[in-house]
């Protein structure tokens, strides 16, 4: 059986990210025009040809790359407001003390998850994370916040992208909504492992500072983002398909909520052109996997949703997801946890990997996501993602990473 060329490209795109982690938006750029230029030239876009076979593609698929790029934008300005009102430094008044605040925390993205979109919850997670642990954090436990912010809205119809999808076609939420069976098992499997890890490598702040008051402003800022958000989010999902698909609702308002409350407590701009970077190369590898001749799936099984599952660590799942609602036949919560919690697999697999690799940029390297990102050993050497700090780890590297 003949590999389609498209499938190459993409393949050595992929490998290329891995390889050269630290030129990613340069490799995926490169792959997107490959890709694109081979359609063009020698290709089709679903039966169109040329260049107006490729705007046709580009005009189906802008509603999505608008709504990511917002929201990946946008959420890392919601974070800077976050980590401004100092919530994240009264936080440990609250959480335990040792390992077990680890796996509160955790366990807090898991349910944000359920009502806000992957990419807001990862990066709350990471920015109080950041403050709780000193600016100390493992690659495993970033890893952990990962796959609780995607395993969080694998069984929520409004948590995730692929189950919004599911829900306007017509699945009832019920449906989805046994995804969490495996979601809450898969976050005690990596829960607590993730959070011993982390404090054996740095252990939770013990008490808040007394002094530190919280900027009240910037606390209803937050709120009234993330609450415009899920306005968005569930009012889009009332609409019918076609009317629901042609705007990104959910980005715009989060992007317009932002500038609306510009004048109350102006936005940290300094974070959008690293936000915008790391939206870049999202966007990027989701158009190439867009441009795949993917036109079946194998027969609707168990091991189809869990062979999807796996594809979606490296593929987007949107496509596979649409694939899978044209065929039929699937359990979706089954389906809905596949390939959501699948992306946790590489740092790139997903939005919420993204962003977070964004703030912590030594999380580009797929070999330590692998390496200590999957839970193996009780002992092994502890990368250190920092903040403007140098830290030598168990085994002598040093590692220095600025936080934004």
């Amino acid at each position: 059986m003949q590999v389609p060329v498209e499938f190459l490209l993409f393949g050595l795109t992929l490998l290329g990210v891995a390889v050269f982690h630290t030129r990613a938006m340069r490799v995926a750029l490169l792959g997107l025009l490959a890709v694109a230029a081979y359609k063009v030239l020698f290709g089709d876009f679903n039966g169109a040809f040329g260049f107006t076979g490729l705007w046709w593609h580009l005009q189906e698929e802008w509603v999505i790359v608008a709504n990511l790029f917002a929201l990946l934008v946008g959420f890392a300005l919601l974070s800077r407001h976050f980590e401004l009102s100092h919530i994240p430094h009264v936080l440990p008044r609250v959480l335990p003390d040792d390992w077990k605040g680890g796996v509160v925390l955790l366990a807090m993205v898991f349910v944000l998850s359920a009502f806000l979109d992957n990419i807001a919850a990862a990066i709350i997670g990471a920015t109080v994370a950041s403050t709780v642990y000193q600016r100390k954090l493992h690659i495993g436990y970033l890893a952990a916040i990962v796959a609780a912010s995607n395993a969080g809205g694998s069984g929520s119809v409004v948590g995730d992208t692929t189950t919004t999808m599911m829900w306007l076609d017509g699945v009832a939420p019920f449906d989805v909504l046994h995804a969490y069976v495996a979601a809450i098992a898969a976050f005690f499997v990596f829960a607590i492992p993730a959070a011993r890890q982390q404090q054996r490598h740095s252990p939770i702040l013990k008490n808040a500072s007394a002094r530190m008051h919280l900027d009240w402003p910037r606390v209803i800022i937050v709120l009234l983002i993330l609450i415009a958000a899920i306005a968005a989010n569930v009012w889009s999902n009332t609409l019918p398909p076609e009317r629901a698909e042609a705007l990104p609702y959910v980005g715009a308002t989060v992007i317009g909520t932002i500038l609306l409350l510009t004048p109350w407590r102006r936005p940290d701009w300094k974070v959008v052109p690293t936000a915008a970077k790391g939206a870049v190369f999202l966007l990027s590898l989701v158009l190439c996997a867009s441009m795949m001749p993917v036109d079946s799936l194998p027969a609707a099984s168990p091991e189809t949703a869990l062979g999807l599952g796996f594809v979606s660590a490296v593929f987007d799942n949107i496509p596979l997801t649409k694939l899978a609602l044209e065929q039929g036949g699937y359990d979706w919560g089954a389906l809905a946890y596949a390939v959501g919690f699948g992306g946790s697999m590489i740092w790139f697999g997903s939005s919420a990997g993204v962003a977070l690799a964004n703030m912590y940029p030594e999380a580009k390297s797929v070999g330590l996501w692998l390496r200590h990102g999957w839970q193996k050993r009780a002992q092994e050497p502890q990368p250190s993602i920092l903040s403007g700090q140098t830290f030598a780890s168990s085994d002598k590297a040093t590692i220095r990473i600025f936080f934004y």
